[in-house]
């Protein structure tokens, strides 16, 4: 429950202290922080009345002098601005003012000169600079991902920005933990070294005084890692439920927009999937897609128990059982109909996209090796009407990333096929890709075959049979946990920031994957945690990818990087 926790109090102790009612002022990113560890409701009851944007708030002059602000913000250049103009010509009777990170003595002073009607009653800085979606998981939500797969040189003040907004969320993280960890950082990688050394400068120079918890334990551990070690991961269908749902639907912020969808009645056409708030949803988020169906038809027939003993009414007592029970029959209600309309809508997909058959392929090429079977399948699937463009796209892909000094001619047979095919395919992505995240790139061990012990546990695998092929593919994150439970992350690939050197084994390691995470590596931390290994892991990264959004990415970043070159 920890990120999860964290947040939360951060949002108590900021609404509970000040009573009365109130309006809550956020941004654009303080929204989606708050509104995955707060409900609706529970801001209710805090006696918030009102949630406002802060850029959009100017727009209405009528004062409000009942209501006390209460503002949470990122500690940014335009938040201050917009906070110097409303203080000019405040609307409320009291202004509160709360960010989520470190205020620098220049803000500070510009909102003293600003307050001249003095309604400021505090100025505090609550360290809940992360979107805590899931208890051992946070998302930074950076809109310009991609820029993590641009070379410094293309564009310095954009990658500046990236680099300071992923410094700023890992540095919020560790003082809401309250401890200061050890650094270590993929040495391939310059975007994970630059975000490490920033890190580090931070919490052991410039607010050192901050970070200095005084702990006598062993300090928890910080592994800065890039997404192209492991490009893999993001382009595979899933099938387990929360991984399954944002590959096929999208689910932002917790929430599931399913508006696309026709014959929804409108309170349903966005959904709320959070594991702190949906006990189904908690117990089935990491089961794979042919449980679930059995789990939901379950929970269905209990649903239709409960609604039958509630026809059951005959005297006033049921009448009043009845009304004091409806709000938990209405809860359920809603909870049977999004989880029906979810696996409903997922099944059309995958019978409409044929993804039992490309999945199968997909994992093959992600877990098998035979390299001239994989390039007959792959063509046969291009050859296939059915299979959609954007499957064609992956799987070309994931041929490209597995076998690339293999079979350089057939692959360039794919790309024609490709090219062919679909005339919105923009030529030269797969070779981007390999460009970025191909062999000679990456630190990790992606196909089991550089390593003897990955090469016999593979050889293992593929004796015993995979209980279920759709989901034998491991994260390379799963490989990483293991090598730091048994103590063998290499210092050659993965060295130390400064003079800062473990101790020990570490009881808490934070992994941030700089370019973002999955829900699938986010299943692989869960189970981890849940395993008695004595360490307990939270993932974090810049977004959460599906696979639309990796390509996405991909692609900006090759516009990007296209422009600049043609500008050289």
């Amino acid at each position: 429950m920890v990120l999860v926790s964290a947040a939360r109090d951060y949002i108590n102790r900021l609404l509970q202290d000040i009573s009365g009612m109130k309006v809550l002022i956020l941004d654009s990113q303080t929204v989606s922080i708050v509104s995955v560890v707060y409900s609706q409701t529970e801001l209710l009851q805090k006696e918030v009345f009102l949630v406002e944007l802060v850029d959009s708030i100017w727009k209405s002059k009528e004062p409000m002098s009942h209501l006390k602000a209460v503002y949470f913000l990122r500690p940014t250049s335009e938040n201050i601005q917009h906070l110097r103009r409303q203080l000019a010509n405040p609307r409320f009777g009291e202004s509160h003012l709360f960010f989520s990170n470190i205020l620098n003595d220049t803000q500070i002073h510009i909102l003293a000169d600003s307050d001249e009607q003095e309604v400021v009653q505090q100025v505090q800085e609550y360290y809940g600079d992360f979107v805590a979606i899931d208890p051992y998981h946070f998302t930074l939500n950076i809109p310009s991902n991609h820029m993590y797969m641009l070379p410094a040189v293309v564009d310095p003040p954009g990658l500046q920005h990236f680099c300071d907004r992923v410094v700023d969320g890992i540095a919020a993280v560790f003082l809401a933990l309250k401890r200061r960890p050890v650094i270590r950082y993929q040495r391939t990688s310059d975007i994970a070294k630059r975000v490490a050394q920033e890190t580090s400068k931070l919490m052991y120079q410039q607010e050192s005084g901050l970070f200095d918890f005084r702990r006598t334990e062993i300090s928890p551990l910080l592994l800065v890692i890039d997404r192209r070690d492991d490009p893999v991961t993001p382009l595979l269908n899933q099938w387990t439920y929360q991984a399954m749902v944002h590959e096929l639907i999208g689910i932002h912020d917790n929430k599931v927009d399913l508006s696309s969808i026709s014959k929804l009645p409108k309170d349903q056409q966005e959904v709320v999937l959070s594991s702190e708030q949906d006990a189904f949803f908690r117990a089935n988020m990491y089961e794979n897609f042919g449980d679930i169906g059995m789990n939901i038809k379950k929970m269905v027939d209990d649903f239709q128990q409960v609604a039958k003993s509630n026809q059951n009414i005959q005297t006033i007592e049921d009448m009043a059982k009845f009304v004091d029970n409806y709000p938990e029959y209405r809860k359920m209600h809603g909870n049977v109909s999004k989880h029906v309309t979810l696996v409903t809508e997922m099944s059309k997909i995958v019978e409409e996209r044929r993804l039992m058959l490309v999945s199968e392929m997909e994992q093959d090429l992600a877990c098998n090796s035979g390299q001239v079977a994989a390039f007959e399948a792959v063509t046969n699937l291009l050859n296939n009407e059915n299979v959609s463009d954007i499957d064609c796209l992956r799987l070309v892909m994931l041929y490209a990333l597995h076998y690339e000094k293999e079979s350089p001619v057939q692959l360039m047979q794919l790309f024609n096929k490709l090219a062919s095919r679909s005339p919105k395919y923009k030529p030269g992505l797969v070779q981007f890709l390999l460009k970025q995240a191909g062999v000679d790139k990456r630190t990790g061990d992606l196909y089991g075959n550089r390593d003897l012990l990955n090469i016999a546990r593979n050889m293992a695998r593929g004796l015993k049979g995979v209980e279920n092929v759709y989901i034998q593919h491991q994260p390379l994150l799963f490989q990483t946990m293991e090598s730091i439970i048994k103590g063998r992350l290499r210092d050659v690939d993965y060295p130390f920031v400064g003079n800062h050197f473990q101790q020990g084994r570490p009881q808490d390691v934070v992994i941030f994957i700089v370019g973002g995470t999955t829900y699938e590596e986010s299943r692989s931390v869960a189970l981890q945690n849940a395993s008695i290994s004595g360490i307990r892991f939270i993932l974090g990264g810049s977004a959460v990818l599906n696979s639309k959004r990796f390509l996405k990415d991909l692609e900006e970043a090759q516009r990007i990087a296209k422009s600049s070159t043609n500008v050289v």
